[in-house]
């Protein structure tokens, strides 16, 4: 007998993967309010700080009063606006690739972008640690899905020797793997690409605005842009803004126009987001933009260390993302409730986001988080750490 809802609901508290939202009041920030108390925000993927900054508020409601609050309709029915020409020609110009193209945020940008190149009779090469989104377009493709082991470059190599067959093969990855922070090995990515004729793929969500001399992403840091066939990323992280993009080939522009069915099926960014976003690119590419980054490269690199002298073991990386590893769901979540009760709000990580023993508290820093920040939260991380037996 089918079980109700009521009882398939307490499954998921007895295994302490039970989820619920919590309600911030005022901007995001390096603090923000919760229940009329100050909190240190440390799970926020606002990296560079720019979600409440002036110039992007301004940007968007000038946006808002000279286009409107509405784009419409999809583009492909109402017409594409100015806004949206003007921020895909931005994108192009700061990936240094043909052409971009927008869609209404990550996830719908994974699965319209993988399910538009592959289907039946095509191969995807996907790293096991991907974000949920690509696997999820993976399956709405149809395509054959074969996982290979986290950035295991001989696995994939075997993998496509095995398995290719006469369709497209499609190597697919996060650049900035978003619960570990560690990065993927693109210089040997493009290498195998070439090898094996397949399309190569890159999800640089979060290292788009962060990584690279003029902010670009994983793939400018690397020295790999120009052998990457489709860079997506997102203006809803270190841009501070909404939605993502494609940034590629006019050839493949005009196979997701006409092929990605979450573009073509979705009424479009509206003009106040749009605004904000070209906003955040004019800050990310001026002198303003680098020392964003500096400070967010020296917050994680001072936050890391302050974290492993007091005792704990990180997993190796470099990036903002810094996870603290718990083990099981349950001491997750009574470690991010008690931190929260000390002023801290880090979100507590569970299956099934990471596999199962692999639990954390996914800690980000901000540029605009100040030393005295994280000097205070990696000693209360550390002292609540030690009460349930972390470290």
């Amino acid at each position: 007998m089918d079980i109700t809802v009521q009882e398939e609901l307490a499954q998921i508290r007895a295994r302490g993967l039970y989820r619920a939202t919590r309600c911030v009041n005022g901007k995001q920030g390096p603090h923000v309010e919760m229940n009329g108390r100050d909190i240190l925000m440390l799970c926020s993927n606002n990296y560079l700080g720019l979600a409440d900054h002036p110039a992007l508020i301004e940007a968007s409601v000038r946006a808002a009063e000279q286009y409107g609050t509405s784009s419409g309709a999809s583009r492909l029915v109402s017409g594409t606006m100015t806004l949206h020409e003007l921020l895909e020609a931005e994108i192009a110009a700061f990936k240094d690739t043909e052409s971009a193209l927008i869609f209404n945020g990550g996830y719908v940008a994974n699965t319209g972008i993988i399910s538009a190149l592959v289907g039946r009779g095509d191969v995807i090469f996907s790293d096991r640690l991907n974000h949920a989104s690509i696997i999820d377009g993976a399956l709405l493709s149809s395509a054959r899905l074969i996982r290979y082991p986290h950035n295991d470059m001989r696995v994939l190599e075997e993998l496509l020797i095995k398995h290719r067959g006469a369709g497209r093969a499609l190597i697919v990855t996060d650049a900035v793997f978003s619960m570990d922070g560690d990065l993927a090995p693109l210089s040997e990515l493009v290498a195998l690409k070439k090898t094996h004729n397949a399309v190569l793929m890159v999800d640089d969500a979060h290292g788009s605005g962060v990584l690279g001399e003029n902010g670009s992403g994983t793939a400018e840091l690397l020295e790999v842009s120009d052998d990457v066939d489709i860079l997506m990323g997102t203006f809803g992280k270190a841009l501070g803004s909404f939605g993502a993009y494609a940034a590629l080939s006019d050839e493949l522009r005009e196979l997701l126009i006409n092929r990605a069915r979450s573009f073509i099926f979705s009424t479009s960014l509206p003009p106040a987001v749009l605004g904000a976003s070209l906003a955040a690119l004019k800050i990310v590419r001026s002198a303003e933009g680098k020392r964003l980054r500096d400070a967010l490269q020296s917050n994680a690199d001072y936050f890391r260390f302050l974290l492993s002298q007091a005792g704990f073991n990180l997993p190796e990386g470099t990036t903002q993302i810094i996870p603290v590893l718990t083990d099981q769901a349950e001491t997750t979540m009574r470690f991010s409730g008690m931190l929260l009760e000390e002023g801290i709000f880090a979100q507590g990580i569970r299956p099934p986001t990471v596999p199962a023993g692999a639990c954390r508290l996914r800690c980000t820093v901000m540029a605009t988080h100040s030393r005295q920040d994280l000097e205070w939260a990696a000693d209360r991380i550390a002292t609540v750490g030690k009460v349930l037996g972390v470290i």
